[in-house]
């Protein structure tokens, strides 16, 4: 009975609005990159985009390993870009973020622009910033405020400006930023998979929410 309700009342999954590169860029733009806040901001959008983190594992990584009790994962920085090892629901993993064609939207150099003067060396980080903007504090941030930063970031850049304001302010969300990498990076579908830690192409492919649904044309393809 109760799958019957179900098949007949559910309502498809409202998902989040995809951020597409394009969008990333311009939502940088509308961080200052003369404060404390604003860098650590434009970091933390490069390395969730690039990476497809969840908002958890974005707040919940550390500057090394076994650093923290309540960490989620830790970075390396190398010539190349950064090692991230997560701890998913099945056990560890790593992915790689590659350094970026340009230093204005390089993750990696993001990530080190704010880590020098924020003076971050050991510990969590993406940190809470206090003190008028001037001083950054030893607590983590919560993956709440990167859902916040994200929404208010696309909102100010003018993303799906086509759509009425009301439909704007319930559109983006944490998630728009693993959306985005699903969405736009032109590379075999596993790797996709791999970066976003998903158990199936299938799940991968919810989140691509622009993607070429007949760019594989099994018709075609078995001869008709």
């Amino acid at each position: 009975m109760l799958a019957g309700i179900r098949n007949t009342h559910a309502a498809p999954p409202r998902q989040k609005e995809a951020v597409l590169p394009e969008d990333v860029i311009a939502m940088l733009e509308t961080l200052d990159r003369g404060t404390l806040r604003g860098l650590r901001d434009r970091a933390m959008l490069l390395i969730g985009f690039a990476g497809g983190l969840r908002r958890s594992e974005i707040v919940g990584l550390d500057c090394g390993r076994d650093q923290t009790e309540d960490s989620s994962g830790w970075v390396e920085i190398l010539d190349q870009g950064l090692v991230v090892t997560l701890r998913g629901k099945t056990g560890w993993r790593e992915l790689e973020i590659g350094r970026g064609s340009s230093d204005a939207t390089c993750p990696v150099v993001a990530l080190q622009i704010w880590l020098k003067p924020a003076r971050i060396g050991h510990g969590p980080l993406f940190r809470r910033v206090r003190g008028q903007g001037k001083e950054v504090g030893p607590d983590r941030l919560s993956d709440q405020q990167v859902a916040r930063l994200v929404k208010r970031a696309a909102l100010a850049a003018g993303v799906r400006a086509d759509l009425p304001e009301g439909e704007r302010e319930t559109k983006f969300a944490g998630h728009s930023l693993r959306a985005g990498l699903a969405s736009s990076a032109e590379v075999d579908e596993r790797y996709v998979q791999k970066q976003l830690g998903h158990a199936s192409a299938e799940m991968t492919r919810k989140y691509q929410r622009r993607r070429d649904r007949f760019r594989v044309n099994l018709t075609k393809a078995a001869g008709l």
